[in-house]
């Protein structure tokens, strides 16, 4: 497979692409267009301005050494859990504390208002905590009745 750029790890960890035209960007940042609809599809590579350096259409079609680096560039910058359940809720009126299972462990998180439940499709939410850490319910129709039961009183 052939691509635009090269990609490497330096001694301090961060990423070099090199351009086919020989322009090197030093500590490149990977950044998903649409993480939760498309994740590994559409990766930006940015610069340390913010400014786009190259695109990425998928990254299964990167050469696997490229593919590898960005993916665990990804991992390491990312954290969005997602819900399997939701055990309870202190309150239905906010602020309230939710314990939850979700892929990453259990946890207790406080949601600070209605509005911090973002639905991003029909069956997808995005919720987020007190402390800016958001929590992905990727498919509503997957939880269970008592976890249902808990999202309905909030929606």
């Amino acid at each position: 497979m052939t691509t635009q750029f090269e990609l490497i790890r330096n001694p301090f960890g961060k990423l070099v692409l090199t351009t086919t035209e020989g322009v090197v960007h030093e500590g490149v940042s990977p950044v998903r267009a649409f993480p939760v609809q498309a994740p590994e599809d559409g990766i930006s590579l940015l610069n340390n301005d913010g400014k786009e350096v190259a695109w990425i259409d998928r990254i299964a079609d990167l050469p696997a050494a490229i593919g590898a680096l960005v993916s665990e560039e990804l991992s390491g910058r990312e954290f969005m859990p997602e819900i399997a359940r939701i055990n309870s809720v202190t309150s239905y009126a906010t602020p309230c504390t939710w314990s939850v299972k979700t892929d990453r462990g259990d946890t207790e998180f406080v949601l600070r208002g209605e509005e911090d439940i973002r639905r991003l499709t029909i069956d997808t939410l995005l919720i987020t905590d007190i402390h800016g850490i958001h929590y992905l319910i990727r498919d509503l129709r997957e939880l269970d009745k008592h976890s249902k039961k808990i999202i309905d009183r909030f929606l």
